[in-house]
């Protein structure tokens, strides 16, 4: 049995989009394995297809509907939980210091930064997450989601000011100084 899984998100602050969870056993080194946020989106995606490849990996996302139903906690909970269920490993390590209430998930804060697993997870989730946004702003052109891909950003609180909530919008989420 493979020994650690890896695990981290993308989407836990933005006021749009979905939430999503990657779990990732490595099976081959891959080159270059970063935290996803020091990363350019370039070398992010030219990592994307290396760590498909040379992994065991799963992914769940969240709309932001189950995040204004659910709750974040909780979907961030039933995430961790279905990667171990879908993943086989001796260790489930989850970036930063909560489990969610998930029983078996090992935290550290920082992980992507250090282990290459959480790493990995870290750049599928964020492609992944990246990615469905800015196809989705095709749908909703007038709130600027492939520039700042659904956070809080000065242009897209004006946007919602300007024209309200989209169905990509988190409508729990509180905006601050959205009058």
């Amino acid at each position: 049995m493979p020994k650690l899984c890896g695990i981290d998100e993308a989407g836990r602050g933005p006021l749009a989009g979905d939430l999503v969870m990657a779990g990732v056993i490595l099976l081959n080194d891959v080159e270059g394995l970063m935290d996803s946020k020091v990363l350019s989106e370039k070398k992010r995606e030219a990592l994307y297809p290396q760590i498909i490849t040379n992994s065991l990996y799963h992914l769940v996302s969240f709309s932001p509907q189950q995040i204004d139903q659910e709750g974040l906690s909780k979907c961030l909970a039933q995430g961790l939980e279905s990667i171990m269920q879908n993943l086989e490993a001796q260790v489930y390590l989850f970036d930063g210091n909560q489990t969610f209430g998930a029983i078996g998930i090992s935290t550290m804060v920082k992980a992507d930064k250090k282990i290459p697993e959480v790493s990995a997870a870290s750049i599928l989730a964020k492609v992944t997450h990246d990615r469905a946004i800015v196809k989705a702003s095709n749908l909703y052109p007038l709130y600027g989601f492939e520039k700042h891909k659904g956070y809080g950003t000065k242009a897209h609180i004006e946007a919602i000011k300007k024209y309200g909530y989209c169905d990509l919008h988190r409508r729990s989420f509180k905006i601050k100084n959205k009058e």
